[in-house]
């Protein structure tokens, strides 16, 4: 009788290759980090511009509390003998209730002046000079932005100035804009007392220039 055929070992079938699959993992990591470099951009830009619309004003409501201190209006004729006004000081209190303005005027319209509040062009006359023209200029969207509403001032619209030598009113004659080029002019002196407002325009931007002109009644 013949012995039984040992079974046959079954043949393992090979595998089929892998493809192996291409490797993303540098590139999600560049692009992970491309974003988070520009949230933090994002973040750090909008800080920026959170602290000049907003944070700068609290160093001008300080300046503006210590040009207060002290200061007193008189509704009276000037000496004879006024003293110029040293650049950094109180020159005057500006009121123009149609836009609810109440701010103290400071002597100059260096950077330095100008985050205090309006700032008066030392060389353009003084309120209580009999001829001339009195030139403020303010910022419009930082440092409490005196002048962000002065577009919506219209003619017959009253500017007061009260000064240590005299409070002194004047009517709006004319709101306008010009481009920042050669907007110098507009402190041409003047034969009649007046008073002229600048600031940057538009809102945000400063290529141009907002210019409100007024006759001292």
């Amino acid at each position: 009788m013949s012995e039984p055929t040992p079974p046959t070992s079954p043949v393992a079938t090979p595998e089929p290759a892998r493809t192996p699959r291409p490797r993303r993992r540098g590139w999600a990591a560049v692009v992970h980090w491309f974003g988070m470099g520009c949230l933090m951009l994002a973040s750090g830009i909008a800080g920026y511009v959170g602290w000049l619309l907003w944070g700068t004003g609290i160093e001008t409501a300080q300046a503006q509390e210590r040009l207060r201190t002290g200061f007193v209006a008189h509704d009276a004729r000037p000496p004879a003998d006024v003293r110029a006004v040293t650049i950094g000081d109180a020159y005057a209190q500006i009121l123009i209730p149609e836009i609810g303005l109440n701010f103290m005027v400071v002597q100059g319209t260096g950077h330095e002046a100008l985050k205090e509040g309006p700032g008066h062009y030392p060389d353009t006359a003084d309120p209580w000079d009999e001829r001339g023209r009195v030139g403020i200029a303010g910022h419009r969207t930082t440092y409490l932005h005196p002048f962000f509403k002065l577009d919506e001032l219209k003619p017959g619209d009253r500017i007061t100035l009260r000064t240590e030598y005299g409070i002194y009113r004047y009517a709006v004659s004319r709101v306008f804009v010009i481009p920042e080029e050669g907007s110098g002019r507009v402190l041409a002196q003047t034969d009649a007392p007046s008073l002229v407002l600048t600031t940057c325009h538009p809102v945000y931007a400063s290529y141009d220039r907002l210019i409100v002109t007024a006759r001292r009644i």
